[in-house]
């Protein structure tokens, strides 16, 4: 009844000599902050087939272009039809090379009906940079159907998974079209049903403008090869991202094309990590960057003045017996030189004063007062950046310490070592260059994000939270032009010189972070982080590379001075300023463990156990780390037990602890967060 009344229902009912053709719209296009392309498209084919049309049809010469043998086709055929039915088309080759789409071309006439080549836009991207704050998209699976059966995507569609591609994918997916063509006796298309009536047009995606500076992020990652860690720069007036670098990186063209599941298995299996996005997912102790907050919270709470003076004779005694905290300068320090110079037992004293602070009754009421001002500075919590995976960090708690030492059998000579951002406080990258912009302000700030609007309008209302200004304190600006003062004496004469640049003046502050792992004491974390100009700040960044075994001053310092620079100047022209760009992109600073991970994956029979035993044993958690979402980590198990390099064969004791290495490299290790006493700028 149906075919008569609606010659449209006829029409899509009909399986003969008419091909139904998805034509897949255009992901919108990701800009930066001037307009510049950072993501945009190029077209590439897939391979479909119909399971239901494979009669009489020439499979081994298929097989022969393919390379691949009778096996693994019927192998494909059955999956597909588990996975989509028989008479639905399905991706049978995803993403061809140029050259294995002109041999189909040649050949296709063997394979119609049954198989077909469907265009389909791929992204592309034209700087090769900021991968893991864009993401990658990749083919939506079993999973990812079954989590998202209501949002329209079906067998075939390409997803974010990762980064903005994921965080934005309603904005940025576009809608699918459909065309109808007529077959002629040799099953090749000929012309549109009707000159395309029953057609829908393909919707392409929108658009996103950023707050990213591409010029300013390839610097960025151009100095921090060779190195882990991160750089994370923020304008403190918007809250918009600058730059967001995680070391090490990889060229975001590498998961894309035809070569992407090859790409990504290595890249998952790499044990530096490159998959990680460390600026929101990795987390540390801020060291002595931790003393700018100590300072504010002890001044508004009035347990110090500005005039307050500590007299440092080689370590902080206030705990009475036990191991003094040592100190790497001695003398008599006031709050601006203190923080200049990075005093342990300066800030040792005044936490001991906040916390003993005889307004609160108890060790439990003065430390969950100093726990808000934590989480107001915008630790201890996510702070709901628009890049996923985001971490929240940790700050100690009277829940945490009665756990751990019983109510009551505690107080500040337990934690001592927090004062100094050791021990039990860990934040991210993200939270530390959100704590400069705060500092910056004066005490407000806006949540950072990455995508400053949306063309067509914020339909979804996803900008409205980076939209409000959030003043989480009453610290008077007077407080805060104190801490101005010893920051801007980091960098005009302290710790944090190599960050000084002529004609800017810039407030800092270093940190030397001590990390263990396993029990055994790595080199140190250097940390720099600051905000530029002091008046009317325009860039507020922050910078850690792991282990490299050297002050705040040594690396991290430097490195954020030439940021800086680049962002406020709009280029480094000086041929000395230029020299110490190259000095630190040629800089090798990676961690000998990892280096060591590196090279003995090289070796062909350490590769085939690591990657059986790493897809088998660690896989969950990797997705705990990386921001894997939905079925990538089942794809990856896929092709690693398919895969003629991969075995069975039980992995040695060694290989086992160097795929651990590579979950735990950067986390934290909990038998020995509370390491005290420790000397830290």
């Amino acid at each position: 009844m149906l075919q008569i009344v609606s010659k449209k229902y006829m029409i899509m009912a009909l399986d003969q000599g008419i091909a139904r053709k998805i034509i897949y719209p255009d992901r919108g296009i990701i800009y930066d902050r001037h307009g510049k392309v950072i993501l945009d498209n190029t077209t590439i084919y897939d391979l479909m087939v119909m399971p239901s049309k494979l009669k009489g049809i020439d499979t081994a010469v298929l097989c022969e272009i393919l390379n691949i043998d009778t096996a693994q086709f019927k192998k494909r055929i059955t999956d597909i039809i588990f996975k989509n039915t028989k008479s639905r088309p399905s991706v049978f080759e995803p993403l061809l090379s140029d050259e294995l789409k002109a041999r189909l071309d040649e050949e296709m006439y063997r394979f119609v009906p049954a198989f077909y080549l469907q265009e389909r836009s791929v992204r592309h991207y034209p700087d090769d940079v900021a991968a893991n704050v864009m993401g990658y998209t990749a083919e939506v699976d079993t999973n990812f159907l079954k989590k998202h059966k209501d949002e329209g995507y079906a067998s075939g569609d390409y997803a974010g998974m990762t980064g903005i591609e994921r965080t934005y994918e309603k904005v940025l997916m576009g809608e699918r079209g459909i065309e109808y063509w007529k077959r002629d006796n040799k099953n090749r298309l000929t012309e549109k049903l009707e000159k395309g009536k029953y057609d829908t047009a393909a919707i392409a995606g929108n658009s996103l403008y950023t707050s990213i500076d591409v010029d300013l992020q390839k610097l960025g990652e151009k100095l921090m090869q060779n190195k882990l860690g991160s750089i994370v720069a923020v304008d403190p007036r918007t809250g918009g991202i600058l730059a967001m670098v995680s070391a090490p990186t990889y060229k975001p063209n590498f998961l894309t094309g035809s070569e992407r599941r090859k790409h990504f298995s290595q890249l998952f299996l790499n044990p530096a990590l490159p998959l990680l996005n460390r600026t929101v997912s990795a987390t540390y102790s801020p060291g002595s960057t931790f003393k700018t907050l100590q300072a504010l919270v002890a001044l508004h709470e009035k347990m110090i003045t500005t005039e307050f003076k500590v007299t440092c004779t080689g370590a902080f005694y206030g705990c009475g017996g036990g191991k003094p905290m040592k100190c790497l300068d001695k003398g008599t320090f006031d709050l601006k030189n203190a923080i200049t110079i990075s005093d342990n037992t300066y800030f040792a004293t005044v936490m001991q004063r906040v916390i003993n602070n005889p307004k609160y009754p108890t060790v439990d009421s003065s430390l969950r007062a100093w726990d808000n001002y934590m989480y107001a500075f915008g630790l201890g919590h996510t702070l709901g950046v628009d890049v996923p995976s985001e971490k929240k960090g940790n700050i100690p708690t009277p829940t945490y310490f009665n756990k751990v030492y019983g109510d009551g059998h505690w107080n500040y000579c337990t934690f001592r070592s927090v004062s100094i951002g050791q021990g039990e406080v860990s934040v991210t990258p993200l939270q530390v260059a959100n704590e400069m912009a705060y500092i910056a302000n004066n005490g407000w700030y806006y949540i950072p994000h990455v995508v400053d609007s949306i063309e067509g309008g914020d339909k979804y209302g996803l900008l409205d939270k980076y939209k409000k200004k959030i003043r989480p304190t009453d610290i008077p600006d007077s407080i805060f032009e104190v801490v101005h003062d010893g920051m801007q004496g980091v960098v005009d004469r302290g710790t944090g010189v190599g960050a000084k640049i002529p004609g800017i003046v810039i407030c800092g502050k270093t940190g030397t972070v001590e990390n263990y792992y396993r029990g055994v004491k790595q080199p140190n974390h250097a940390f720099f982080c600051g905000f530029a100009p002091r008046d009317n700040p325009k860039i507020a960044i922050m910078c850690v590379v792991e282990n490299s075994g050297k002050f705040g001053g040594t690396y991290a310092a430097p490195i954020v001075g030439l940021m800086i620079e680049k962002y406020l100047k709009d280029s480094i022209t000086d041929p000395k300023r230029l020299a110490l760009v190259e000095h630190f992109a040629n800089l090798n600073l990676i961690p000998k463990r990892i280096d060591i991970a590196i090279r003995s994956q090289d070796s062909a029979s350490h590769a085939k156990d690591s990657a059986y035993l790493f897809a088998k044993g660690y896989i969950k958690n990797i997705r705990d780390t990386t921001g894997i979402d939905d079925g990538d980590d089942d794809e990856t198990i896929d092709k690693l037990e398919k895969s003629p390099t991969t075995t069975t064969a039980p992995a040695k004791k060694d290989d086992k602890h160097i795929l651990k290495e590579r979950l735990q490299a950067i986390l934290p290790d909990e038998k020995n967060k509370n390491k005290k006493d420790t000397v830290k700028r």
